[in-house]
């Protein structure tokens, strides 16, 4: 018996929701390149949600393969999450790295660092513990899985409250410039 049984309906959504994500977090990329727009460190940002939409589509994916064992799930859980703790370690260089014009806030850290290190950390768990408890297992698995997937909703929310919050700094600024020029001195 497949520790994947009864599980097929969950992971084409989670999947199905992943791939919409990742397809307009990618609109919204291009009407910000399109703008000009580019506040301070926003692709130190948008490219880990990029990355944490498109783990939970590959994932998703990969556990829709049929006939999958408890090997094949423990390798590909296993060795996708040990990469992503490595990429949430060049995540969190990053964010020092763009200090200097962002200065990331607890918040910050908590949803583009703590939180995915947590989420694939526990993804890492379960790939050793589906050898004692496969179907138990799975839970943990789609517990990680979703939380990553709200993670970059909110990161992705974030991202687009900063940019137009930073284009509203921008316009209101070039309106006090141009009144500033037009004014008589």
């Amino acid at each position: 018996m497949s520790p994947l049984e009864g599980w097929d309906n969950f992971y084409v959504i989670l999947g199905g929701a992943a791939a919409a994500l990742l397809g307009i977090t990618f609109v919204v990329i291009a009407l910000v390149a399109e703008r000009r727009a580019n506040p301070a460190g926003m692709s130190g940002y948008i490219t880990p949600t990029v990355v944490h939409f498109a783990t939970v589509l590959g994932l998703a994916c990969f556990a829709s393969v049929p006939h999958q064992n408890v090997l094949g799930l423990s390798i590909g859980f296993g060795s996708t999450a040990t990469a992503l703790l490595i990429y949430t370690g060049t995540i969190t260089a990053h964010m020092r790295r763009f200090a200097r014009q962002y200065v990331p806030v607890l918040e910050d850290w908590i949803w583009h660092v703590i939180l995915p290190a947590l989420v694939y950390a526990a993804l890492l768990a379960m790939a050793f513990f589906l050898w004692r408890e496969p179907r138990e297992s799975m839970y943990g698995v789609a517990s990680a899985l979703l939380l990553l997937l709200f993670v970059g909703i909110h990161n992705s929310w974030d991202v687009a409250v900063s940019v137009t919050a930073q284009n509203k700094k921008d316009e209101d600024k070039a309106r006090e410039n141009k009144a500033r020029e037009g004014a008589p001195r």
